[in-house]
């Protein structure tokens, strides 16, 4: 087990310059490779600097570079447009869609007593180690998972193996891991590197994808004081020592603590990235540990059109909305569709404030019945964006006609949260 390249601090500033040449000192030191799979995040991780490190992979790589596969997980998959933004000059033809319900294998199964055991007894099944069949069966003697550690509300910070196993798993993989976070408790887990979740999917690397030539290129990613995107920390290694550094750093420079409540929240979501309230509600929980007893969440969200980006959780997400907890874990036992679908229910409690805030969308493509029927109230768009126009607002505290709110540009960006809260 080794570290390949280790660097990083909350002022640091990587250049492209000096991320080219830190990939391929690492890469340096695992020799000849001939047959190189690379696992990036797709384009609701643009601001992951994976895409660049990917191109940069094919630079040192060639033809030995022989797939890209997309961490997809549910998502849809990347339009030509997005794979040429966020991947460059990375040629098309190299590229693979992950299809989550169909192409994949097990390699295992966690037994049914260790998922309840570290879930202090909230659930109780096996979960099934899944992969894209790529993995197992490419024949590969190299693949490259690149990715950003970032606070994250299933797994307490995105990335490491949930980048392989939930990235390229498999219905039931996703589901479990899913509703495991959610029943545990969001708050319990967002920030925190040592979870329940984690600990399922730190089982399952151990006894069952030792054989799967697997390199960890991990990214710490933050705004510097101009407010531009820049690399703060760069980890690559074949274990969880990488991931537990990135995770180390992540928490100093994604994770903002905050000394009072919020008790009015504006968050935009960038229209390129942000289409469904399926990605959109990181608006709510990135969030929600921040936010005071009846808060106002208004969410800017010029391109969401649609719930679920799958077909089936969306109709599931339209039927049952945003109903909180308790709601939803009476119908996932009521309702075989939803039991089938457990990642649809962790995302409805997700979604919810628990009925502790309110939570107003204003989108660009539903209509107020339909963002009613979630169970959100409705804001026009135009007018929302015309009190609280996101191009003049600052990420932080802003005053707009005499009143106090907090602006995020980006809540994929970061976690926020007030210390009582936290402490709790």
């Amino acid at each position: 087990m080794s570290l390949f390249f280790a660097a990083g601090s909350p002022t640091t500033e990587f250049t492209p310059a000096e991320i080219k040449a830190a990939l391929f000192s690492a890469l340096d030191k695992l020799g000849v490779r001939n047959k190189v799979l690379a696992v990036p995040p797709d384009f609701t991780r643009m601001h992951s600097m994976a895409g660049k490190l990917t191109e940069y992979a094919w630079n040192y790589y060639g033809d030995a570079l022989t797939d890209v596969l997309p961490a997809l997980g549910t998502h849809k998959g990347m339009t030509d447009h997005e794979i040429q933004t966020m991947y460059g000059p990375t040629p098309r033809d190299l590229f693979r869609v992950h299809d989550w319900r169909n192409d994949i294998v097990t390699l295992g199964e966690v037994p049914s007593e260790f998922v309840r055991e570290v879930s202090e007894g909230k659930v109780d099944y096996p979960w099934p180690a899944q992969v894209n069949k790529l993995l197992r069966d490419g024949g590969h003697d190299l693949i490259l998972s690149i990715g950003q550690v970032v606070p994250h509300e299933v797994v307490g910070f995105a990335n490491y193996n949930k980048n392989i196993f939930v990235g390229t798993g498999g219905v039931m993989g996703i589901h479990r891991s899913h509703f495991l976070g959610a029943v545990y408790g969001m708050e319990r887990m967002m920030g925190r590197a040592d979870t329940p979740v984690r600990r399922v999917l730190n089982y399952a690397s151990d006894h069952f994808a030792q054989g799967l030539p697997i390199v960890y290129v991990q990214t710490v990613v933050s705004k510097n004081a101009a407010g531009k995107l820049v690399l703060r920390g760069l980890y690559i290694g074949d274990d969880a020592e990488c991931f537990d550094r990135a995770a180390e750093l992540s928490l100093q420079v994604n994770f903002l603590m905050l000394d009072r409540e919020i008790h009015k929240a504006v968050v935009f979501l960038d229209p390129s990235e942000f289409r469904s309230t399926w990605l959109g509600n990181k608006s709510v929980y990135r969030t929600r540990m921040a936010l005071a007893d009846d808060a106002e969440l208004i969410v800017l969200a010029p391109a969401v059109h649609e719930f679920g980006e799958d077909p089936t959780i969306d109709k599931l997400i339209r039927k049952y909305g945003y109903c909180g907890t308790p709601a939803t874990l009476a119908a996932v036992k009521n309702d075989p569709a939803l039991a089938g679908n457990l990642s649809a229910a962790a995302h409805l409690i997700h979604g919810s404030s628990e009925g502790r805030f309110k939570i107003r969308y204003c989108p660009g493509h539903l209509t107020r019945e339909e963002i009613e029927g979630a169970h959100f109230e409705y804001g026009d768009l135009a007018e929302y964006t015309a009190k609280y126009d996101p191009t003049k607002l600052v990420d932080g505290w802003n005053t707009v006609d005499g009143e106090e709110i907090f602006f995020i540009s980006n809540p994929g960006l970061g976690l926020w949260a007030y210390k009582g809260r936290f402490a709790q």
